[in-house]
């Protein structure tokens, strides 16, 4: 269990973070989502007590992070979204950097070692150089690190930025692994990129934590529309008509010039579903060559603008009032001080 309560950061009158209270528990993965500037990874150095709170406390299995940092930084794990790799060691000389690291039993630690290549699925790479490695890897690498020690808690801090579409797919078939065993706390942009694992949703506006519900639920309130981008060579006319016929496709925009064999096609759906292998059988049986098929994410701004611009609004006029309260206690004292005179 894992108990943040009144967590507070501010540098002067500035409220980075704001009051932030909530918990997770074991076996389950949560989504940590916000603009820029919400206070997500400030939010998370707290936690790891990388960086003291102002004000309030976390907890992880009744460990204070700050009263109790040795013991309770051996329960997490931390992915930061560059992950802190030296790049002239190889994937098991890091890996046992980090178990030392950790201060795992001596006796323990090649079991360990085997445990970490075997769980981030990287036995083809484990004597190559890290500098040698794909993106993908890189991350399976940081990843691998983040569980040395089997934390209670991992925290990953956009662990998905720059990964292509198999690596991406890759990286949440390995957190839907993990997550019986541990508490996964999961930072991101994009709703559409967590919507697939996470089971539960914060979010957090200008420090504040603005909702906090089960992602389902949330994704049912919203009603997202999807949007899949395609480009290919064919009669897109055509083929928009036939993609219309579909019941779970809202609208299908076409741009094709005349004459030209290539076109785009703009699809829009609602819903959960992958629709993409329907798509792709539809268009091969209609000859038309497939040479992108792109779903484009909505950005959490888009997606929660009502939200955030709520949010925002109440913070603006909660600031006139203190300004209107200040002049009213000026003037207050300017008359006060007339009257003396």
């Amino acid at each position: 269990m894992i108990e943040v309560n009144h967590l507070s950061k501010f540098y002067g009158k500035h409220h980075v973070v704001d009051d932030v209270t909530f918990s997770m528990e074991e076996g389950h993965i949560y989504g940590l989502l916000g603009p820029n500037g919400a206070g997500k990874s400030t939010t998370m150095n707290m936690m790891t007590g990388y960086l003291a709170a102002s004000r309030g406390t976390v907890t992880i299995d009744g460990l204070d992070i700050l009263k109790n940092a040795r013991k309770a930084k051996q329960k997490i794990g931390y992915l930061p979204e560059i992950p802190p790799l030296y790049p002239d060691m190889t994937v098991s000389e890091y890996l046992r950097f980090v178990i030392q690291l950790k201060e795992v039993d001596r006796k323990n630690r090649s079991a360990e070692l085997d445990r970490l290549i075997e769980t981030a699925n990287l036995e083809d790479v484990r004597n190559r150089l890290i500098r040698n490695l794909s993106k993908g890897y890189r991350q399976r690498v940081g990843l691998a690190g983040a569980l040395a020690g089997d934390p209670v808690l991992v925290i990953l801090d956009e662990p998905t930025v720059g990964l292509d579409p198999r690596q991406l797919s890759d990286f949440r078939s390995l957190l839907l692994k993990l997550k019986p065993d541990h508490i996964i706390l999961l930072s991101s942009h994009i709703l559409a990129e967590v919507s697939d694992v996470c089971d539960h949703i914060f979010i957090l506006s200008k420090g504040k934590i603005i909702l906090s519900e089960d992602a389902e639920q949330l994704s049912e309130s919203f009603d997202n529309e999807r949007h899949l981008h395609i480009r290919g060579l064919g009669d897109g006319e055509s083929v928009r008509m036939l993609l219309l016929d579909l019941e779970k496709i809202d609208r299908v925009e076409v741009r094709q010039k005349t004459g030209e064999k290539e076109s785009t096609i703009d699809v829009y759906y609602k819903g959960s579903e992958d629709i993409r292998p329907e798509i792709s059988q539809l268009l091969m049986d209609q000859k038309f060559a497939i040479l992108e098929m792109t779903e484009v994410s909505q950005s959490l701004e888009e997606v929660f603008l009502e939200l955030t611009d709520k949010n925002d609004s109440d913070t603006d006029t909660e600031n006139t009032k203190t300004e209107d309260e200040d002049s009213t206690t000026e003037d207050t004292e300017a008359e006060k001080a007339g009257e003396k005179e």
